[in-house]
């Protein structure tokens, strides 16, 4: 098991390199998905050796990929948010009310979260995925779950892993 995967069975929710920022977009995201009927997993590892920030797997089988953009800055670090396509049908930002809007790019969709709620002001173009990179895909954010939630019912899971 990789050093990420022990670090995310600690925490499910954080890998440590989130600002408490991101997470209340994430959170706020996340809850809006869910309303949506989606099922939503953070920092979820893909074939490509990116980790999207938020993985949300639909009622219809849609995958969709959030990045979470904390600031400015944070958008303007990330030059590999294109990769993500491959992965995923839609394709979101996800920020707070504090950066402006037409910062983001039309081709992915927006999402505004204040940490309790989430409204999505821009959709997302739909490209959809081949049916091998959705099992795929699929299969990643399934595995990634149940390691979490095995982390969660078994803490001492983690520190075995960290010494073994």
């Amino acid at each position: 098991m990789t050093l990420d995967n022990r670090v995310l069975l600690d925490d499910p929710l954080s890998d440590g390199r989130q600002s408490d920022t991101a997470m209340m977009v994430w959170r706020g995201t996340a809850r809006m998905m869910r309303q949506m009927d989606f099922s939503c997993l953070a920092e979820v590892s893909l074939a490509s050796g990116r980790r999207a920030d938020l993985l949300a797997l639909g009622p219809k089988h849609e995958v969709w990929i959030i990045e979470v953009k904390s600031s400015i800055a944070d958008f303007r670090a990330d030059t590999k948010w294109p990769d993500y396509r491959q992965h995923c049908d839609r394709l979101f930002f996800a920020t707070h009310p504090d950066v402006p809007a037409e910062l983001f790019p039309e081709e992915a969709g927006l999402i505004i979260s204040d940490g309790y709620e989430a409204h999505m002001l821009r959709e997302a173009p739909e490209h959809k995925l081949a049916a091998a990179t959705r099992k795929s895909v699929t299969h990643r954010f399934a595995r990634a779950a149940a390691n979490r939630l095995h982390g969660l019912a078994d803490p001492d899971l983690a520190t075995a892993l960290r010494t073994g």
